[in-house]
């Protein structure tokens, strides 16, 4: 047994979304694009107002279950 410490988990990371999933999803409401939050693991639709949660690499497209985002969030996905 060592003391050394361990390199991070490739299984502790989020799955990563196909961007060819990106690609075509798009808001449900709206129908228009989505941006991918990968730290929030979330899909925005800023005209909707809406995050979309990914559950285990699967995006969650129900607005029921999407949460409503407020001014300041919007304004800073703006800036990226």
């Amino acid at each position: 047994m060592t003391d050394e410490p361990q390199a991070p988990n490739a299984d502790d990371a989020p799955p990563r979304i196909d961007a060819r999933l990106l690609e075509i999803l798009v808001c449900p409401r709206t129908k228009t694009s989505l941006v991918y939050d990968e730290a929030r693991q979330e899909l925005i639709s800023r005209a909707a107002r809406l995050a979309f949660p990914i559950r285990d690499g699967i995006p969650i497209m129900l607005e029921e279950e999407a949460r409503p985002l407020d001014d300041e969030e919007l304004r800073a996905l703006g800036r990226r």
